[in-house]
């Protein structure tokens, strides 16, 4: 079976001389770059490796994280990557990504397994503990916090079961 590739990042910008650039999550995703990592750059350059290993990566991932790949080592280098985007196996990727890729997410309906009451993600908040749901229903919007107690699952297809938390409720709009 051949490889799945996904997109998860832009490269924003140069940083320094020593060929590190700053890297951009795409498409709602949260910062999916770190250590260790293959990455393909996309589209390739007509010359060298379209292929490279994450060196080093620092940052908080949600405005952009400094990067180091293996093979650029100046700002020549760097330059040449500004705009492109960074390619990653699917089976590289974080098992809980589900819980997080807004592309799979916004418009998807939820159920409060208790309640039975149902409401569709209408926009994904990033928070620094976790992200927010926003849910809207016919009783009004519900902020739904993404932690384990109370999401545990995405299917790819059908209702998302949740267990929203006591004391939390619709607000009326």
């Amino acid at each position: 079976m051949r490889d799945r590739y996904r997109r998860i990042a832009r490269v924003e910008k140069t940083h320094g001389r020593q060929g590190e650039v700053v890297t951009v999550p795409v498409r709602g995703l949260p910062s999916l770059v770190r250590e260790g990592l293959t990455v393909a750059v996309v589209p390739p350059a007509l010359k060298g490796s379209r292929w490279h290993r994450v060196v080093s990566c620092e940052g908080d991932g949600r405005s952009g994280s400094l990067v180091a790949l293996s093979g650029v080592s100046d700002l020549t280098a760097a330059e040449s990557l500004v705009g492109r985007y960074l390619l990653v196996r699917e089976s590289d990727l974080p098992d809980d990504l589900a819980l997080h890729d807004a592309a799979r997410l916004v418009g998807r309906t939820v159920r409060d397994v208790a309640t039975g009451e149902e409401g569709v993600i209408e926009e994904i908040l990033s928070g620094p503990a976790n992200d927010v749901w926003v849910v809207r229903g016919e009783r009004g919007e519900l902020l739904l916090p993404v932690i384990e107690q109370v999401v545990s699952d995405v299917p790819d297809e059908g209702a998302i079961e949740v267990r929203v938390p006591a004391g939390l409720g619709w607000e009326v709009r």
